[in-house]
């Protein structure tokens, strides 16, 4: 019987994006790359482990539009940082 796979939707920041489609190898898809990126920084972290879930939610409140600045992929402005609510 195949294996079936629930469809987990996460927001991405474009330069997030960009970045797993170059770290792609030969034909394997987005989601594959993706997971395959996630066990290689849970490995480099040092876990021996990942968690069987993450929940939506989960984090600080400004995750969404800090993403690319918590990832450090940007730097943080003056008077900014992680955990500060978006001043929006």
């Amino acid at each position: 019987m195949p294996q079936i796979m629930p469809r987990r939707t996460i927001y991405l920041p474009d330069s997030v994006e960009e970045l797993v489609r170059e770290q792609a190898l030969g034909n394997e898809s987005f989601s594959a790359t993706v997971v395959r990126l996630i066990e290689l920084g849970a490995l480099d972290e040092g876990r021996e482990s990942w968690p069987e879930w993450i929940g939506s939610f989960e984090g600080p409140g400004d995750l969404g539009i800090n993403a690319e600045k918590y990832l450090g992929l940007k730097p943080w402005g003056p008077g900014e940082g992680p955990g500060d609510e978006d001043p929006r």
